[in-house]
């Protein structure tokens, strides 16, 4: 990774207030470089060393979005993130010294936003915190989505079914979103992380493990889906009217 002596990426305005990112990382060198790159993107930064410290600043200085390292000593990143999600929804990109595609599944499963293979480009990273946060905090639109028993609120980030709330990743309700703006349409994977991620490119088992999520909170039965269904060879259709 570079030093932070870079300047402010394009379109990183400055915040008022700012928003505050939590690096945790028990490795010094990267966390000063992240910490550094984000300071000077704008962000409010705190830093952790470990889980506990970690859980302790979320405590006392709720983040905005944490930027978490999956391997940590003690307690490891999956089970900070399980416990900072228990006290209440918060954006989670998580670091992982391995390529391996069963660590970022684990990463999605237990509800990271997105995740970066170290050694990654700090700069990059920033602009990973910057798509994350700016989709957690849509325009306010006024219009509620409703459909097979499901009401989505954009403006309050809350959703429920039959009534009941339903408690959602920031990527699980943009995913619930875009399948009740669009129902019928056949959607590509491909599409959905255009759309939802606002990415061009990346890892489409991110959209995958999203979609099996979003199923196990919105249908009946998550192993036979009659809502969000799988069009083979294609991706996922969203039918309101079930079967």
């Amino acid at each position: 990774m570079q030093p932070p002596y870079e300047s402010r990426p394009a379109g990183a305005a400055d915040r008022a207030p700012r928003a505050r990112v939590l690096v945790v990382d028990d490795d010094p060198t990267v966390a000063e470089i992240v910490a550094g790159y984000l300071d000077r993107a704008g962000y409010a930064v705190d830093r952790a060393g470990d889980g506990p410290t970690a859980l302790g600043h979320a405590l006392e200085h709720r983040p905005d979005l944490v930027v978490l390292d999956l391997m940590l000593p003690g307690m490891d990143g999956l089970e900070v993130c399980r416990r900072m999600r228990e006290r209440g929804p918060v954006p989670v990109i998580m670091l992982t010294a391995r390529g391996d595609e069963e660590d970022r599944v684990l990463g999605l499963e237990v509800g990271a936003d997105d995740y970066v293979t170290k050694p990654f480009s700090p700069r990059e990273l920033v602009l990973r915190v910057e798509s994350v946060l700016r989709r957690s905090r849509p325009a306010a639109t006024g219009d509620r989505l409703t459909a097979a028993g499901l009401t989505l609120d954009p403006d309050a980030r809350r959703a429920t079914k039959n009534g009941r709330e339903l408690a959602l990743t920031l990527r699980e309700f943009d995913l619930l979103a875009f399948f009740l703006r669009h129902p019928g349409r056949a959607c590509a994977r491909e599409d959905l992380m255009r759309e939802v991620w606002g990415w061009d490119f990346g890892d489409l088992s991110t959209v995958t493990v999203h979609v099996r999520r979003l199923r196990g909170k919105v249908e009946d039965d998550p192993a036979r889906p009659r809502l969000i269904r799988t069009v083979w060879g294609v991706g996922y259709r969203f039918e309101p009217e079930g079967d």
